[in-house]
């Protein structure tokens, strides 16, 4: 695989594939496009043996390698657990750190924002998101 799969839809589509064909992974939906050249798209779902799935949507430059924008929530049956998202909070100290990726957490999700340092737009995501489904399941 090259130092940065994000550089082509090729290595991105193949990243992507070969993540979720792991034995965890009961099911996906995800699928991976390309709405320009230099552009692509990948959003789905991934259900994992312990009962957890992952919805996500990450959007790629091509031409740069960068995530661009992102979005993945993980559910336990039909309650969701936790959220990241890359909108930026300027105006929370809390997450300067780590601005603009944080993560929603309980008890109050949609204001509950805690900083989420394993989120990047220069690296691919999947392989964290997995490795913290997989954890969770554990416990």
């Amino acid at each position: 695989m090259p130092v940065n799969p994000l550089k082509s839809l090729n290595e991105y589509s193949a990243l992507i594939a070969e993540t979720l064909s792991q034995p965890n992974v009961a099911s996906s939906t995800v699928s991976v496009w390309s709405d320009s050249p230099y552009t692509g798209i990948a959003e789905g779902e991934a259900l994992f043996t312990n009962g957890l799935r992952l919805r996500m949507r990450e959007e790629v430059d091509f031409d740069a390698g960068l995530i661009i924008s992102y979005g993945y929530e993980v559910y336990r049956g039909e309650e969701r657990l936790y959220w990241y998202d890359d909108f930026p909070h300027p105006n929370d100290p809390t997450l300067a750190s780590t601005m603009p990726h944080h993560k929603h957490i309980p008890p109050d999700i949609k204001r509950h924002r805690v900083p989420a340092p394993n989120m990047s737009f220069v690296q691919p995501n999947l392989p964290a998101l997995i490795e913290e489904i997989e954890k969770i399941g554990q416990s």
